[in-house]
C-alpha cells in the first residue's frame, strides 16, 4: 500500500518559491533519505506537468548524454521533452533534477536556466551533493537559490501523526502560560515515541501507518546498512573501514567533547578530522562549535579545536548505541535520556530544523575550563540582538550554576533551560519543556 506524503514544514517555502517571479533554480540539500524527493513530488502536483530525472538510474542515461552535449536550456528542454514524452513549458512543468551529484555538467547548467530560461520551474536535489559542489566552489554565485532539509521534527511529527490540536497548545504555550498537567503528560507521551523512532520520513510514515515502535526500529536497521554502504562514494582515497570508524566514535561521543584520541590508534589526527570533515559534509553529523559569547555573531569568536559532534537523527543514535528502548517509553525518569545524551541531541536537532532553511545553519555551545572550576552551557543562540543560552536536563531537576555564571559573566538579559517540566519562569530562566525545543527564541 502507497504511504501518504506527510507534510513538511519546507512545503510552505516550496509554494512560495513557485509564486515568485523572479525565481532561481532551487537546488535542496541535505543528508540522503530525509525527504527531499518525495517533498519535490508532492510539489509537482501543482504543476500540470512533472518531470522528473534520476541521475543515478540507468533510464535517464540519455539525459546525462544531454546536459553533457549542451548547456543551451531551451535546446536541453526540448531533447528532454522528446525523450520521455513530457511537455516542459514555462509556468506549467516542474523540471526535477534528482541526484544531480552524478552529472556534474547538469549542476553547472542551472546557472544558465536562471540566466537564459528564468519563466521555467526547476529543482535540484542530491544526497551527496555537497562533495559535488566542493569541487565547483563558485558554480552558481547568486543564481541559485539553496534550501536545507533535515529529517523530520518534533512539531512536524505531531503534525503527520495527527495531533495538530497538541501541536496547537504547545506552540500557545509559554514559560509564563504553561500547559495543563493533562496536556503536558500526553505531550511527553508523544516525545518519548519521537526519541525513540527518530525523524527519517520513512520510520515516521511506518509509525503513522502502524503504530508499531518495534516495527519502527526494523527500519532503522534497514536505514543504517543503507547509510554505511554509501561510506564507499564518500571518496576513495579514505578507506570505507576508517569513515566507519570514526562513524561509530561518534556515535559514542555523542553530546560531549569530541576527542580524537577515543577515536581509535590506527588513524592520525589529520586522517580523523579529515574523515570527520567527511561526515559533515554527508549531513550526517553536525558539528556543535565553541564559541566564547562575548558578542555578536556568536560565529566572530570560535575554537575549532572544541567541538561535539551530534548524530542526525535521535532513532539511529539509540539504535546505534543499543540502548533499551523500554526505559525510554515507559520509565518516568527517562533513564536512557542521561545515558545516551539523546536530549542533548534531540535539543541541538531541533534548534537546527526549526531555523531558516535558507541558511546553513552553525550550532554552538559554551565552555570554562578552570581548575576547580569548570562550566559549561549546552547551547548558545542569537535571537536578534540577544545570546540566549540554553541548558538541557535530562529529567525534571538539576542544578544551573553554570546557567547562572554565564548570565552574569556575559551579562545576558535571560537563560533557558529545556527539560521534562512544564513551561515555567526562575528569576531570569525561562524553563521550556523539551517538547517545545522548537520555540526557544521564539
Amino acid at each position: 500500500m502507497k504511504k501518504k506524503y506527510n507534510s513538511r514544514l519546507v512545503d510552505k517555502e516550496l509554494t512560495k518559491w513557485k509564486a515568485t517571479k523572479s525565481r532561481k533554480p532551487l537546488l535542496l540539500r541535505g543528508a540522503r533519505q530525509v525527504g527531499k524527493s518525495s517533498t519535490v513530488r508532492e510539489l509537482g502536483k501543482q504543476f500540470e506537468y512533472f518531470l522528473e530525472i534520476n541521475f543515478d538510474k540507468k533510464e535517464f542515461q540519455d539525459a546525462k548524454a544531454i546536459f553533457e552535449k549542451t548547456s543551451a536550456p531551451k535546446q536541453i528542454c526540448d531533447e528532454l521533452s522528446v525523450i520521455y514524452k513530457t511537455p516542459i513549458a514555462a509556468e506549467r512543468t516542474l523540471l526535477f533534477l534528482d541526484e544531480i551529484q552524478s552529472c556534474i555538467p547538469a549542476i553547472s547548467s542551472l546557472r544558465y536556466f536562471y540566466e537564459e530560461y528564468p519563466e521555467l520551474h526547476v529543482v535540484a536535489a542530491g544526497s551527496l551533493l555537497e562533495f559535488a559542489l566542493e569541487e565547483l566552489p563558485s558554480f552558481g554565485v547568486g543564481r541559485i537559490r539553496s534550501m536545507f532539509m533535515y529529517p523530520f521534527s518534533f512539531p512536524e511529527f505531531l503534525a503527520a501523526s495527527g495531533n495538530d490540536l497538541l501541536l496547537k497548545s504547545i506552540e500557545n504555550a509559554a514559560p509564563d502560560k504553561p500547559l495543563s498537567d493533562v496536556i503536558h503528560r500526553k505531550a511527553l507521551e508523544y516525545l518519548r515515541i519521537f526519541l525513540a523512532i527518530g525523524g527519517m520520513p520513512e520510520v515516521v510514515a511506518t509509525y503513522v501507518a502502524e503504530e508499531n515502535i518495534y516495527k519502527c526500529q526494523s527500519v532503522l536497521d534497514d536505514l543504517m546498512i543503507s547509510l554505511r554502504s554509501d561510506f564507499t562514494k564518500y571518496k576513495r582515497r579514505i578507506p570505507a573501514l576508517q569513515i566507519s570508524t570514526v562513524f561509530d566514535s561518534v556515535v559514542k561521543q555523542a553530546g560531549k567533547k569530541f576527542v580524537f584520541s577515543k577515536s581509535g590508534q590506527d588513524y592520525s589526527r589529520h586522517q580523523l578530522k579529515q574523515t570527520l570533515e567527511m561526515l559533515t559534509m554527508a549531513g550526517l553529523v553536525i558539528p556543535v562549535v565553541h564559541t566564547s559569547a562575548n558578542g555578536i555573531p556568536l560565529g566572530a569568536e570560535v575554537n575549532p579545536k572544541k567541538q561535539k559532534m551530534l548524530l542526525l537523527d535521535t532513532g539511529i543514535l539509540q539504535r546505534l548505541q543499543d540502548l533499551n528502548l523500554a526505559n525510554i517509553l515507559l520509565s518516568n525518569d527517562f533513564d536512557l535520556v542521561n545515558k545516551g545524551s539523546v536530549a542533548e541531541v534531540y535539543t541541538g536537532l531541533e534548534l537546527l530544523k526549526n531555523s531558516s532553511c535558507y541558511v546553513p545553519q552553525q550550532l554552538y555551545y559554551w565552555q570554562r575550563e578552570k581548575k576547580n572550576n569548570h562550566a559549561e552551557v549546552d547551547y548558545v543562540v542569537q535571537q536578534g540582538e540577544k545570546i540566549i543560552p540554553i541548558e538541557v536536563k535530562a529529567g525534571t531537576s538539576g542544578k544551573m550554576q553554570s546557567m547562572y555564571l554565564f548570565l552574569k559573566e556575559k551579562q545576558a538579559e535571560y537563560g533557558v533551560r529545556t527539560s521534562l517540566e512544564n513551561f515555567a519562569l526562575y528569576d531570569n530562566v525561562k524553563v521550556y519543556p523539551l517538547y517545545a525545543a522548537s520555540r526557544i527564541g521564539k
